[in-house]
């Protein structure tokens, strides 16, 4: 039975409900549900302590790819990973990846993980929260300091430059406009001079304004330095709903294939230790978009030719690594076995009794073959509209109507990305 205390209210039991009807599931519903994705889990938690190893050489980002079929709880296992990553001592950040952050667009990207990042116990802006747990005594943050201002780092002098001057800096404003471009804002190089000036260091950083499109990289690697010097483990970002990829044209597909092996640290030379990035993607978007036996794109024979034609051939080479992964490398989910799915059901029954003061009925058992029906999120969804019906029309006999939804890989537009011009102020 779900107990009932002080901590989980009816209200957190409602929410909880609230967002499994519409199928986004907060944390206190994953919480309550539990997971049953062991693979998954297990290699979840390898990566984590693979992050965490300071016996273990400098490395890239730690990536997985997780693949199913809508509704199987792609979502759910990454809120679920979330909890987990909360728990011990990393930052996390779920970025859904859609029109507006789009996958080829680090820069937006990036930003996005930023805005949506969380850390346990801690409710404001991440940037914010990070700015205010540096401690400039530690060990973490020296290390972060010797960090910035090594040549071998490979970000920028504007990076250490302002990690001065937010150290030393009384102006609250500047600090805050420091933040902002650490998370991804623009920032005037005059105003960091300025700042070095008034500390009595802008001998030390002689520099002029890094080019934009250099930037986005040198962003996310600061920024996951940034995180461990505040006193964390590292960064996992949840990157979900990879298959709108499929909707965009040749070569922004080509361009998100290479972003994605980044984030996986497919990329060489660029090292982000400290980052874990977990990716979701459709079961088949693979054999419908990149594999030779796709109906229309056939990514794998046009994708990496797009970009060299256009003289990248270290993108080209990066976006056939990442589609290599997609065919080969994603970790399926398990299709949840009939107690699993009573299991599940009997658990939320107790959720819905909770929220609503109302002791809903036990429902018939869950039975049948591998199917859409048999889906999580299917069950789910269902029972909670039995219950409803029957909480608010006690006489009626709901009988369910269904239908699948299959993923569309259309493309929604034929616009290409171009290369953004220089702009006065740091991008």
């Amino acid at each position: 039975m779900v107990e009932h205390d002080d901590v989980l209210s009816n209200l957190t039991y409602r929410r909880a409900m609230e967002a499994l009807r519409n199928g986004v599931p907060n944390r206190e519903a994953v919480r309550l549900l539990g997971c049953n994705q062991p693979q998954a889990e297990r290699q979840f938690q390898e990566l984590l302590g693979r992050t965490s190893d300071t016996d273990a050489p400098p490395q890239g980002a730690l990536g997985m790819l997780v693949s199913g079929d809508f509704g199987a709880g792609k979502s759910h296992l990454l809120s679920h990973f979330e909890y987990q990553a909360l728990s011990q001592g990393f930052v996390c950040s779920k970025v859904a990846i859609s029109k507006e952050t789009p996958l080829y667009d680090l820069s937006k990207v990036f930003k996005s993980a930023m805005d949506n990042g969380r850390m346990l116990d801690r409710t404001g802006p991440l940037i914010e929260e990070i700015g205010l747990q540096l401690n400039y005594n530690s060990d973490e943050y020296s290390n972060l300091f010797s960090w910035a201002n090594s040549p071998s780092s490979g970000v920028h002098p504007i990076f250490p430059a302002s990690l001065l001057v937010h150290e030393r800096s009384n102006e609250l404003e500047l600090n805050r406009t420091i933040e902002s471009f650490w998370a991804g804002e623009r920032i005037k190089v005059s105003d960091v001079k300025n700042g070095l000036r008034q500390i009595g260091q802008l001998q030390s950083y002689p520099f002029r304004a890094p080019r934009a499109s250099d930037l986005p990289p040198q962003r996310l690697r600061f920024a996951t330095e940034l995180i461990k010097g505040a006193g964390y483990r590292g960064w996992v970002v949840l990157l979900d709903e990879i298959e709108l990829v499929g909707q965009y044209s040749l070569l922004q597909r080509a361009r998100s294939y290479a972003e994605l092996a980044r984030w996986l640290g497919q990329t060489q030379g660029e090292l982000y230790a400290g980052l874990v990035v977990v990716g979701t993607v459709t079961a088949d978007y693979a054999l419908a978009n990149i594999s030779a036996e796709a109906t229309s794109k056939k990514d794998r024979d046009y994708a990496g030719q797009r970009l060299r034609s256009r003289g990248d051939d270290n993108g080209a080479a990066r976006a056939e690594t990442a589609m290599r992964l997609l065919e080969r490398e994603c970790t399926p989910l398990s299709a949840p076995a009939e107690a699993d799915v009573n299991n599940t059901l009997n658990t939320l029954r107790q959720i819905y009794s909770e929220a609503y003061g109302w002791d809903a009925p036990p429902l018939e058992a869950r039975t049948g073959a591998a199917s859409f029906r048999q889906r999580m999120r299917y069950q789910i969804r269902s029972a909670i509209n039995e219950w409803d019906l029957l909480r608010l029309y006690p006489d009626s006999k709901p009988e369910t109507e269904e239908r699948e939804f299959r993923h569309q890989y259309v493309e929604i537009s034929d616009w290409e990305a171009g290369t953004e011009g220089d702009d006065p102020r740091v991008d």
